[in-house]
């Protein structure tokens, strides 16, 4: 019994933000809309999938309840991601500034950039010919 990995990030923001953080991280950065459960809590959203996994959810904020949260000494999160050439192209045609970072072991092209909420996200491409 323990961790086993990741499950899921959250953001929660307006519905505006919502809507753009929705849009941002299916169209440029490749995730998908999926099934999210009805909450009785009347909690409502988006989960957005990476394959069959919903890794990101994003929480519409209740009305007046639209105030950044402090994010604490949070850096960045990271995905795992295919298709370097891809990705950078949906960036460069949305005019998203990225940097990029070459790590030689264990193999990977990094991407580094901002989300539409400000938070950094990071995509990691694995060079790796095995």
């Amino acid at each position: 019994m323990g961790v086993r990995g990741l499950d899921h990030v959250n953001l929660r923001a307006p519905a505006e933000l919502v809507e753009r953080l929705r849009r941002f991280y299916v169209e440029v950065i490749g995730l998908h809309e999926g099934h999210r459960p009805v909450f009785r809590s009347g909690s409502r959203g988006y989960w957005l999938y990476a394959g069959t996994q919903a890794v990101m959810h994003l929480t519409i904020t209740a009305e007046g309840d639209g105030q950044p949260q402090r994010a604490g000494w949070l850096g960045h999160y990271a995905f795992a991601c295919d298709d370097l050439a891809a990705t950078r192209a949906r960036l460069d045609a949305a005019g998203i500034p990225y940097q990029v970072d070459r790590v030689d072991s264990p193999g990977q092209v990094q991407l580094f950039l901002s989300d539409p909420s400000g938070l950094a996200v990071e995509l990691n491409f694995s060079t790796d010919k095995r």
